[in-house]
């Protein structure tokens, strides 16, 4: 019982700078503390992928499960995970105006990594 009290007190003190708030303001509040909370989880999810998430990519854009795996881990060592993997596929499409599963084959095959990373101002490194 003695812990119902002190959690009351607790409560009674750590609201007061709220007491003034009308309905409304405590409305606003929430929903900009709740933002706060959950602003850094987006950023995150935004800026931030897996290998698991580049291969789902490439499977959805018509590409096998090992040629998926492939393109990622081929991505991954030029230094282009950030840059999305489908995105480097797409984009050595657009460069060499072929389309995206013939992109994506010859950067299995080792071509076109240089002309990419060119496009994306990534420098090469050995």
């Amino acid at each position: 019982m003695s812990n119902r009290k002190f959690r009351e007190d607790d409560f009674e003190i750590r609201r007061k700078h709220l007491e003034q708030l009308s309905d409304e303001e405590l409305k606003n509040r929430f929903w900009e503390l709740a933002d706060q909370t959950v602003t850094p989880l987006i950023d995150l999810a935004y800026k931030n992928t897996t290998p698991a998430i580049e291969r789902s990519v490439l499977l959805r854009m018509g590409f096998s499960s090992l040629e998926a795996k492939d393109i990622v881990e081929k991505v991954i060592n030029n230094g282009l995970i950030g840059k999305g993997a489908g995105h480097v596929v797409y984009r050595l499409s657009q460069i060499e105006k072929i389309d995206i599963r013939e992109a994506g084959l010859k950067l299995i095959s080792n071509h076109g990594w240089d002309k990419v990373k060119k496009s994306f101002g990534v420098k090469n490194h050995e």
